[in-house]
């Protein structure tokens, strides 16, 4: 088989990949974090605290969004996001949601 028959043989895969819903949510998601990183962006002589900004930042989102989504349930929210309950209470604790009534 020739290269390029192979190479066009392969590209219905990474087509597929692509529309997979993780594929689709990663790049949604890359898309508004260039947003983002453009917005919290510091001049280049500061150090950045980029990447500890927008995790703790993703964290809270998903903390809240496993919330509302498991009614308030802390044990049930916990298993939405695949943690232990544990582990979903010391992050409300860390990122400051421990007493958020949301």
């Amino acid at each position: 088989m020739t290269l390029k028959k192979q190479r066009s043989l392969d590209r219905p895969a990474v087509e597929e990949r692509r529309t997979t819903p993780a594929a689709v949510a990663e790049e949604i998601l890359e898309a508004k974090l260039e947003d983002i990183a453009t917005i919290l962006c510091k001049s280049e002589t500061d150090r950045s605290r980029l990447y500890d900004d927008v995790l703790a930042m993703m964290e809270r989102a998903l903390v809240r969004i496993a919330l509302r989504r498991s009614n308030h349930v802390k044990s049930a929210a916990a298993a939405y996001l695949g943690i232990n309950r544990n582990t979903f209470q010391k992050k409300m604790v860390k990122l400051g949601l421990d007493h958020d009534p949301e």
